[in-house]
């Protein structure tokens, strides 16, 4: 059992930074795939980036170029920054934990969810 809990979101303007991090429980969180996915409202969870637990990274389509994901096993954390901000990443953001190795898009290929945190791209 894994139990995550993301913390940085908020609100920011358009062309800004923001830097998400995502604490997990346990002992064994460097043997976690993890993954950043994003939601709005009335539409399905979006694969936004992830690190395997060899810190391959892979990034969808909205991500590249502008989103970074890392991890830090000493912390139980991972990490998502992100750059050049607009208004259309405005969602809420969650981590996720996967017992498999490979780094999934899909949501349902993730075990453990985070709460989420909202990120909000206004000016």
């Amino acid at each position: 059992q894994v139990q995550l809990v993301e913390s940085g979101g908020g609100l920011v303007q358009p062309g800004g930074s923001l830097g998400l991090s995502c604490v997990a429980s346990g002992r064994t969180f460097s043997s976690y795939t993890m993954g950043w996915f994003r939601q709005v409202p009335g539409k399905e969870r979006e694969f936004v980036g992830g690190i395997s637990q060899s810190d391959g990274t892979y990034y969808g389509d909205p991500a590249k170029g502008r989103f970074t994901v890392a991890r830090d096993n000493a912390k139980n954390t991972v990490y998502l920054q992100m750059n050049r901000l607009n208004p259309g990443d405005t969602a809420v953001y969650y981590c996720a934990a996967s017992v498999d190795g490979s780094v999934w898009t899909t949501a349902s290929q993730y075990a453990y969810w985070g709460q989420g945190t909202q990120v909000t791209v206004s000016s």
